[in-house]
């Protein structure tokens, strides 16, 4: 995975598991938001291991979560979702893995002594709800796509289902239609081997 953060959607098929890793250094915090976009119940498992094989998270058949850890150590840590307990589902999945914190919107902010200024405190306040504004929308897109999903998939079974009606539909017709015919067909008996 790249430094800085990482947006993905990722194909996990049934009883299959994927992995990715990152090298981080100490004390770097990093966030990790996934959630299941279509397939099966909309679950997966999920799991991270830090440079020591030492589990610091994991979830099992979670639809969506977020995952904040400040790293202790420096190494790879390594992050992986999981369907292996899903025989037949093809699932979905998106994940946002951040790295570190967001830099300061103004130069030298961290290592002020005078308080801000109103429009630099007006630019921060619109710059926090911005970020919330994206946060809420890629919530919203995931949700729509997995409403579509299930919509798709809820269709397509109306459409089978109604397929199978009309095919028993007319097999039901074409049967009452021969057994009335049958009712009112004149049986004229055979004509035997007497002759005139």
């Amino acid at each position: 995975l790249g430094a800085g953060g990482t947006e993905l959607t990722l194909e996990l098929p049934d009883s299959a598991q994927r992995c990715f890793h990152q090298e981080l250094e100490s004390g770097i915090k990093f966030t990790l938001d996934y959630q299941v976009i279509s397939g099966g119940h909309y679950d997966v498992d999920c799991y991270v291991e830090d440079p020591n094989g030492k589990t610091i998270y994991q979830e099992t058949k979670k639809q969506y979560d977020s995952f904040s850890h400040h790293t202790d150590i420096k190494g790879v840590y390594t992050f992986c979702f999981s369907n292996e307990f899903s025989t037949f589902s093809h699932k979905i999945v998106y994940f946002d893995f951040q790295v570190g914190d967001e830099p300061p919107i103004l130069p030298d902010m961290n290592n002020r002594v005078t308080a801000l200024t109103q429009m630099e405190s007006a630019c921060v306040t619109i710059h926090e709800m911005l970020n919330a504004v994206i946060d809420s929308q890629t919530h919203y897109r995931l949700r729509e796509a997995q409403d579509r999903s299930r919509a798709e998939e809820l269709n397509g079974r109306v459409s089978y289902w109604s397929v199978g009606e009309t095919l028993i539909l007319f097999v039901v017709s074409i049967g009452q239609v021969m057994l009335l015919k049958s009712f009112f067909t004149e049986k004229r008996p055979s004509s035997g081997g007497a002759g005139t």
